[in-house]
């Protein structure tokens, strides 16, 4: 049997309901693991420990008392530093907010408590999570478990490193710009952006503290070690905010697939705009490979939304406009002159495709952005076609494993790495940015280890609505020991974290 901090939570769940294991002890392992490893991996930034052991107590009294039980009962766990606890300090990595204590839970952080989940403390992000790496100047930088001179990603990277180190069970991350998928892909572990609104952002930064709009683009989900805990933490966060709570419930559609066989999957795996390392995309391959000796229906996806020239354009401009409402005048103007200068940013290193009109989207009249939204609904109307062929859609995360730390500013200089060829730094958002505009289901699956050893991800992108149906071809994946997630291991235990 797995050590405690690498057990699923859904069997850790069942043994606390089955009074196997008692909350208390359940916390305090994993209090006596962010102890043990943290130092090193710095993933976790704030902890209530004393609050946590008092809830586990009232967990365990419950328990003998035969009083009805939540979905997560007794469960202690962490949350991105981007969610309001009530009584807990949350900065979204911000100095501004390092003395922000709400006196209201986050509607997600109600439903965890709700369901019996403890909340153990907090964990990194950049600063308001403006970043794919996890660093600020409150709380430092966050190393990725599998090999500490590389990030875990962002924005929730803390959340991502701490599952793979064993410091909590579960986590909720934030996804705009990938920044669920891609820290799971760094790590190895597993994530889920949900379909449009599926979970309640309200209580949660940014926005600034106290926003009750819904942030276009966003969208907040699971992760965790295996597809089945993602489905059982998927249940208890989604459903109406609460003051929609009266207008509408949740009936998510059932999952189209029971077994591979069933399975129609189509690949996307290049586009000339954003190269992805050679190793990923032969690695990918062979899992197609896999997949139809296993009796699915693989076949490379034909339709005209699979082409970044098409996704790329709306998704930097609808990004733009959203980020450049907390923008500081400076920063505006900034943004003007990289949209009209566009043409020519090549010449100073390499550009990522349409990025001027992230610079646009910044600066544009609301008028423009209507149009621009509109354009993106017919697009979500018009991939529907594909999913009337294919059950789950493969692709890349980002075109490479985790990258080395780099902090440099400014952000547009840095560069990445791709088939031994600089990329801009920027690459990063294109192979996320079909399903994040148009609000589909998507979940990043661990099914590797490069030759480095560093982990790697599939993305399961399905249509509108139909989250469980990615997520239970991510558990078939496991089933068939396709996927799943690889302990750092002796990783760990050579840079002294282990």
């Amino acid at each position: 049997m797995s050590p405690l901090h690498y057990r699923g939570a859904s069997a850790l769940v069942s043994d606390l309901k089955g009074g196997k294991l008692t909350s208390v002890e359940a916390t305090r392992a994993f209090l006596d693991r962010i102890r043990q490893h943290n130092h090193a991996i710095n993933a976790v930034v704030t902890l209530d420990e004393e609050n946590a052991l008092a809830q586990a107590r009232k967990a365990d009294e419950a328990l003998a008392r035969g009083e009805p039980l939540g979905a997560l009962h007794g469960l202690p766990l962490t949350l991105k530093d981007t969610w309001e606890v009530a009584g807990m300090t949350c900065t979204s990595g911000a100095s501004a907010l390092r003395n922000h204590i709400p006196h209201r839970h986050a509607d997600v952080v109600q439903r965890l408590e709700n369901a019996g989940a403890i909340i153990l403390g907090k964990t990194n992000v950049p600063t308001y999570t403006s970043d794919l790496q996890s660093y600020n100047r409150l709380f430092g930088t966050t190393n990725n478990p599998h090999n500490g001179t590389h990030t875990p990603g962002g924005s929730s990277g803390g959340a991502a490193a701490a599952l793979a180190a064993g410091m909590t069970p579960l986590e909720v991350g934030s996804d705009l710009g990938g920044s669920i998928r891609t820290p799971a892909h760094f790590c190895g572990v597993f994530g889920h952006k949900p379909s449009r609104a599926l979970v309640s952002l309200r209580g949660h930064i940014p926005g600034p503290p106290g926003t009750e709009s819904r942030p276009d683009l966003a969208e907040a989900g699971p992760l965790a070690r295996s597809a089945q805990d993602l489905e059982l933490l998927l249940g208890v966060i989604a459903g109406p905010a609460e003051r929609e709570r009266h207008s509408w419930q949740l009936a998510m559609a059932p999952a189209i697939i029971d077994s591979l066989e069933q399975a129609r999957v189509g690949l996307w795996l290049k586009d000339p705009l954003c190269p992805v390392d050679g190793e990923l995309v032969n690695s990918y391959q062979q899992l197609g490979r896999d997949l139809e000796n296993r009796g699915a229906l693989v076949a490379q996806a034909r339709h005209s939304l699979l082409n970044l020239e098409h996704i790329l354009p709306p998704y930097f401009n609808l990004m733009g406009s959203l980020v450049g409402t907390a923008l500081k005048p400076s920063q505006r103007r900034r943004m003007r002159w990289i949209a009209r200068l566009e043409r020519w940013l090549h010449l100073f290193g390499p550009v990522t495709a349409h990025i001027g009109e992230y610079g646009r989207g910044v600066n544009q009249p609301v008028y423009q952005w209507m149009a621009w939204s509109e354009t993106r609904e017919k697009m979500r109307a018009e991939i529907t076609a594909l999913f009337d062929e294919f059950d789950v859609l493969l692709t890349p995360v980002t075109p490479t494993t985790a990258i080395r730390h780099d902090h440099s500013q400014p952000v547009f200089k840095r560069q990445i790495t791709v088939a031994g060829q600089p990329r801009p730094y920027m690459d990063q958002f294109c192979w996320i940015a079909l399903a994040t505009l148009l609000g589909l289901p998507a979940t990043s699956v661990p099914v590797g280890k490069t030759r480095a050893g560093l982990p790697f991800n599939v993305q399961v992108i399905g249509a509108p609505g139909m989250d469980l149906t990615t997520l239970r071809f991510a558990q078939l994946l496991e089933a068939e020991g396709l996927a799943g997630f690889q302990s750092p291991g002796d990783t760990l235990h050579q840079t002294g974290t282990g």
